[in-house]
């Protein structure tokens, strides 16, 4: 079996209709030797190796995990379980060099150290850094993969016990783009539809979403639908002939860096051809006129020239939307990484507004999540937003959190934009940011332009403390290192891409003295002894469930309202969406039924920005713009990308996932199967680009932009033309120590130090590189 899934990634096919219920299909996997007799119990979880949050339980024996299966009465899997959640999940966990004690540099060496040491390490700089310099001096970067507990702890001790605005995730780096689209648009975060919708719709459009590389489990959902009766159209917009774009009725491979052009283009195609509910838009949006104006010029044939396409391509994608009457749109990271990635991304909300195609079943946007928890991370303010889904520039939204905390509202950081990544490690580069704490996530690997990165980590007067699992590339270069216990090994929980709440309960116990990260941060924050204003401890919680509650209570009222999901709910319920209030009993399964969206001035997460310039709309005008419960329909002029290639490096490179590995492999790599499925990284590249520069099929080539270069074997694709693709997963902890110098693989060596305007996300998918052939000139 283990084989079988392996190659055939998706699984079995179950074939449905059209307005039919998803089949089950139970996938279950134990270590070698082992059946279901064997296993000592089961404990609910759910994987958190993609954003689906597909539900499964842990098989447990001898107080160790030995296998999982898919849960058949969870909405998102029905049972099913990718490979990475079959093999990744479990086995990733239970690697040789797990951490188990404490680190401390000591003599410019990483020690073992006892947590009394390693804390008392932390505390003693925090404070020194605090007295003497103040909040700015403290930045957090934390994960996608913490669960909802231990963000708020975060945010908590840092935007009220601390007071720095110096937060932030590697959310900014996958999801912030899904974010900004749907606050630019709605004016709140919170995703529109829900999977179930794929089992309604007449058309499904993916928007540079390599579903089935990303979210496998969600792909054989499609697969399904594709290979049942009454099949839905497919469009896919990709430079890449995927698996996705293989079975697409049509498919848009547009040159990287163009997706604004494309998405004015088809919006110019529902305007002029009469395909615009003006009922609806009259109704219930603002800012027809300025759209309309904006994507007058982008005819078919401008648009194809611009992004390489053909016009009748162009043409036939907006009829399917506009002759659909359900249609389900995804959107992920050929988006997100993009150039003007939150403005094209809300191209995708405008299409379905100007047809009213949202709200109802098979009718839905769906705004993707990369990350297994990157919800929580945005919802509990641990990217730097304020808790909830409130407004930093609202001083009723700040007040709020003030009295919810009870602490002095001008200690909480709301005089300017929280800051994002990219300027936080800036702030760390340029020395005011001197002590960085790092929860699990490997920046040393994930960030662009990674030479950069890793001088800016490495700088001798930064404090750098990090959290994780493994001695990652990012932990070797700490001052400190705390062990962390992982999943299946703690209790918490997290929100899937579709505002879907699970629980995960702990299974067995962490390795060592490993401790879980809510443990870690309420230790810190007892050590530090924040203070609430009646004189208790800012973090009073005891344990996992007292920390829920306390979210719970700060959700209240706000699109995000989980004040009616406990975790009985959650022990009797395999997933639950927000939002649902207190005493009521049933979910929310999809937002905006009655079309009353969250912008009103009072109530809404953002005033909005400008989506070309990312100049901040603010509180006045916006009230001038007569939102009040409307979407908003937002454009901006297509600029292109930051660095279009030219004759020194002639390719355009995007970066993008295996089907096998997840992030950094800290997980993955570990996992034997999928490690022997893609053990190393490689080089896409178009069959005449390859000719021209007489490369053949698996040979060593030489991938360099101006930033950095990597070495790879090529593979000879049906790529488009001038576009070079490479997985960004192959860092160097598994690597011979002279791999960074002589044969680098991490593909974010070459990648841009750009963002995106609004979102702040960065630029991966677009970057001028050259390829020769590889000389070992060692």
């Amino acid at each position: 079996m283990e084989e079988t899934r392996i190659d055939d990634v998706w699984g079995r096919r179950t074939p449905y209709a059209a307005g039919a219920t998803w089949p089950t299909r139970v996938d279950q996997v134990l270590a070698d030797g082992l059946t279901e007799a064997d296993i000592d119990r089961w404990t609910r979880s759910a994987c958190v190796l993609c954003s689906n949050g597909c539900g499964l339980d842990i098989a447990v024996k001898d107080g160790r995990m030995v296998g999982v299966r898919g849960r058949a009465d969870d909405a998102i899997n029905r049972g099913r379980l990718g490979p990475k959640g079959l093999y990744g999940s479990w086995q990733g966990m239970g690697g040789d060099d797990r951490l188990t004690t404490p680190l401390l540099r000591r003599g410019g060496e990483l020690e073992p150290a006892t947590w009394e040491e390693a804390m008392e390490a932390i505390v003693s700089r925090s404070r020194e850094l605090l007295d003497t310099v103040g909040p700015l001096s403290h930045g957090f970067y934390t994960s996608g993969q913490l669960f909802i507990e231990e963000y708020y702890a975060l945010a908590v001790l840092g935007k009220g016990g601390i007071g720095t605005p110096h937060m932030d995730g590697n959310t900014r780096l996958c999801t912030a783009t899904a974010a900004s689209a749907l606050k630019e648009t709605f004016g709140a975060d919170g995703q529109p539809g829900c999977y179930e919708d794929i089992d309604d719709c007449d058309a499904l459009f993916l928007y540079g979403h390599n579903i089935a590389a990303t979210q496998t489990v969600t792909w054989s959902h499609i697969l399904d639908r594709l290979d049942g009766a009454d099949p839905p159209k497919l469009v896919v917009v990709d430079p890449r002939n995927t698996p996705v774009a293989q079975r697409a009725d049509v498919h848009l491979a547009l040159e990287p860096g163009t997706n604004l052009a494309l998405m004015l283009g088809l919006v110019r195609e529902l305007i002029v051809n009469g395909w615009v509910d003006e009922e609806f838009v009259a109704a219930h949006t603002v800012g027809f006129d300025e759209l309309r104006d904006q994507c007058a010029l982008w005819t078919p044939e401008h648009t194809a020239e611009v992004c390489g396409l053909d016009a009748a391509d162009i043409r036939e994608a907006a009829r399917i939307f506009a002759s659909s009457e359900r249609v389900v749109s995804t959107v992920l990271q050929g988006f997100y990484q993009a150039p003007q990635a939150t403005a094209a991304s809300c191209q995708v909300n405008n299409l379905h507004l100007l047809r009213g195609m949202l709200g109802r079943p098979g009718a839905g946007i769906l705004q993707m999540n990369g990350q297994p928890t990157a919800q929580n991370n945005r919802e509990t303010g641990a990217d730097g937003d304020l808790p909830g889904f409130r407004n930093w520039e609202n001083p009723e939204h700040v007040q709020q959190l003030a009295t919810l905390w009870d602490v002095d509202p001008l200690v909480i950081p709301h005089w300017a934009a929280p800051t994002h990544a990219m300027q936080l490690f800036r702030y760390v580069e340029q020395g005011s940011i001197s002590f960085l704490w790092i929860s699990a996530t490997n920046p040393a690997v994930s960030l662009p332009q990674l030479a950069r990165i890793r001088e800016i980590l490495a700088k001798k007067d930064l404090f750098l403390v990090v959290q994780d699992l493994y001695l990652t590339e990012t932990a070797e270069l700490a001052d400190v290192v705390l062990p962390a216990a992982g999943w299946g090994e703690k209790t918490g929980t997290f929100t899937n891409a579709t505002r879907t709440v699970h629980l995960s309960e702990k299974a067995v116990d962490p390795p060592g003295e490993a401790r879980s990260d809510l443990d870690i941060f309420l230790d810190y924050a007892r050590r530090m002894d924040f203070r609430r204003n009646d004189g208790g401890p800012l973090l009073d919680w005891r344990g996992p469930e007292d920390a829920y509650r306390a979210w719970q209570e700060c959700s209240r009222g706000r699109p995000c309202d989980y004040t009616g999901i406990s975790y009985d709910d959650l022990r009797r319920e395999s997933g639950i969406h927000w939002p649902r209030r207190e005493h009521e009993t049933k979910s929310v399964i999809r937002l905006y039924t009655d079309f009353d969206f969250p912008s009103r001035p009072e109530y809404c997460e953002t005033y909005g920005h400008d989506l070309l310039t990312g100049a901040a709309v603010g509180g006045e005008a916006y009230k001038a713009l007569g939102v009040d419960g409307r979407a908003m329909l937002k454009s901006a002029t297509f600029t292109g990308p930051h660095e279009p290639p030219d004759d020194g490096y002639p390719l355009r490179l995007t970066t993008g996932r295996s089907v096998y590995h997840f992030h950094t492999r800290t997980k993955t790599g570990r996992t034997p199967l999928l490690q022997e499925a893609a053990p190393e990284v490689w080089l896409e590249l178009a069959a005449s680009d390859a000719a021209a520069r007489g490369l053949t099929e698996g040979e060593l080539v030489e991938v360099r932009s101006r930033r950095g270069r990597i070495v790879a074997p090529v593979r000879i694709t049906d790529i488009k033309p001038g576009t070079v693709f490479a997985p960004f997963h192959y860092g160097y902890w598994d690597a011979p120590p002279e791999a960074e110098e002589r044969h680098p693989t991490a593909a974010n060596e070459m990648t841009a130090t750009e963002w995106d305007p609004v979102s702040k996300q960065p630029v991966f998918k677009s970057a001028a590189v050259q390829v020769r052939a590889w000389k070992d000139e060692s």
